[in-house]
C-alpha cells in the first residue's frame, strides 16, 4: 500500500524545475548586464572624484562649517518636547504645518490673544484659523538662529503679545525644530513668504505684521522686499536687534571674533559666506520698502551691537519718502539680545507704533 507513495516522491516536481530554469535565466541576464552595471558605476566614482578634486579641502570644508555657524539649527533645544503639544508650554495655542514647496514641512504655533482664552478652550485648528479674522492685529514670528519655537525666551515674548492683545504665529523655518529640509537663505525666505501670505489669505481686513528677531531680522527684510516687488507689501515690520548685513554680523559673531586677529583665515571664512549665498542684506533691502518699519535694540546687545540697528535705521530712513513710517527705540541695559520684551517699555512702544500707522 505505500508503493505508490514512494513512487511518487521519486519524481522530481515540474514546479521546482520550472524553478531552477527561471532562476538560471535571472543570473544569465544578469551576468550579460554585470560589465554596464560596473561601467555606470565606475563613471559615478569617476564624477564625483573630479567634484571634490575640483576645489581645495577649505572650499569643502567653510562653506559648510559658516553654514553650521549661522544657522546652528543642528542645535535643537529645548530637548524633550512635543512641538505637536504647544499647550504643555504655552497656554491657548495650536500647533500646524504649512508646505511651501515639494519636500518642506514647516511647524507653526499659533497662539491667539490672552482675551481670547476661554473661547480657545478645547477648540480645534480650524477655529483658530477662523480666528484669525477677529481684529486682533497679528505677528508672524521669525526666531533667530539655532533652538527651536519652543525656546524659553521666544515662549516669554509669544505671551507677552498675546498679553497685548496680538495673535502669534511662531514659525520653525526648514530644519528647524521639527520642520523638514535643509536651511538656507533662499529657503528661508521662501518660508516665510509662504506663512505670510497664508495668513494674509485668512486674515480679511485685520493687519499683518512681519517680525523678525537677529537672524530673522535678515529673513523679514527678504521676504518684505519680495512682497513689496510682487505689489504686496507688508502691513508692517517689526526689527528685533537687526544687523546691516551678515557679512559685517559674523564678523562681530562670538565664534568668529577671533579671525578678526587673523586677516586670511577671516577672508577665507568671507569666502565661504559668499559660497553658501548667506548675505542676509538688510541695509540694501529697506532701501525698497514702504511699509511701516520699527526697530528694537537693547543698549547692552553684545550679540548684535546698538551700532548696527542704528546703522540700519538711518539708512531706512533716509532712503524712506514718508519718514514717520520708521522708528527705532532703544532698550536701556538689563535686557540685553533676547529679553526686550522683559522690559515696560516693550510693549507699548510696539502697540503705540502700530496703532499709529494703523490708524
Amino acid at each position: 500500500m505505500d508503493a505508490p507513495d514512494c513512487e511518487a516522491a521519486a519524481e522530481p516536481p515540474a514546479p521546482a524545475c520550472s524553478c531552477v530554469a527561471a532562476w538560471w535565466d535571472m543570473v544569465r541576464r544578469n551576468l550579460r548586464s554585470f560589465p554596464h552595471s560596473c561601467s555606470a558605476l565606475g563613471r559615478k566614482i569617476v564624477a564625483v572624484h573630479r567634484s571634490f578634486t575640483s576645489k581645495s579641502l577649505k572650499e569643502h570644508i567653510f562653506p559648510r562649517l559658516m553654514n553650521m555657524l549661522i544657522y546652528f539649527n543642528c542645535y535643537k533645544a529645548p530637548f524633550l518636547v512635543d512641538l505637536k503639544k504647544p499647550e504643555s508650554k504655552i497656554a491657548h495655542t495650536v500647533n500646524f504645518y504649512l508646505r511651501p514647496e515639494p519636500g518642506v514641512l514647516l511647524g507653526i504655533w499659533h497662539t491667539v490673544p490672552s482675551c481670547r482664552e476661554e473661547d480657545a478652550k478645547g477648540k480645534d485648528r480650524c477655529w483658530y484659523e477662523a480666528a484669525l479674522r477677529d481684529g486682533n492685529p497679528i505677528i508672524v514670528y521669525l526666531h533667530g538662529s539655532a533652538e527651536h519655537r519652543a525656546a524659553p525666551h521666544r515662549i516669554k515674548l509669544a505671551k507677552v503679545l498675546s498679553d497685548g492683545g496680538f495673535h502669534v504665529l511662531s514659525v520653525d523655518y526648514r530644519g528647524f525644530g521639527d520642520s523638514t529640509g535643509t536651511p538656507t537663505e533662499a529657503g528661508l525666505t521662501m518660508d516665510a513668504i509662504c506663512v505670510y501670505e497664508w495668513t494674509k489669505a485668512r486674515s480679511g481686513s485685520t493687519p499683518v505684521c512681519l517680525w523678525g528677531h537677529s537672524l530673522g531680522t535678515g529673513v523679514a527684510t527678504n521676504t518684505a522686499r519680495a512682497l513689496e516687488e510682487k505689489g504686496c507689501p507688508v502691513d508692517a515690520i517689526v526689527l528685533e536687534a537687526p544687523f546691516t548685513n551678515m557679512w559685517v554680523a559674523s564678523i562681530n559673531y562670538p565664534l568668529l571674533k577671533i579671525c578678526q586677529k587673523f586677516p586670511r583665515c577671516l577672508r577665507t571664512l568671507m569666502d565661504a559666506l559668499k559660497e553658501e549665498k548667506i548675505v542676509f542684506a538688510s541695509d540694501e533691502n529697506v532701501k525698497f520698502l514702504s511699509s511701516p518699519l520699527l526697530i528694537l535694540h537693547g543698549e547692552d546687545d553684545r550679540t548684535v551691537p546698538l551700532e548696527y540697528g542704528k546703522q540700519l535705521y538711518e539708512i531706512a530712513r533716509n532712503a524712506y519718502r514718508n519718514k514717520e513710517r520708521v522708528k527705532m527705540v532703544i532698550f536701556p541695559p538689563g535686557f540685553h539680545h533676547n529679553l526686550l520684551c522683559e522690559s515696560p517699555l516693550f510693549l507699548r512702544s510696539v502697540r503705540d507704533f502700530l496703532s499709529q500707522q494703523w490708524a
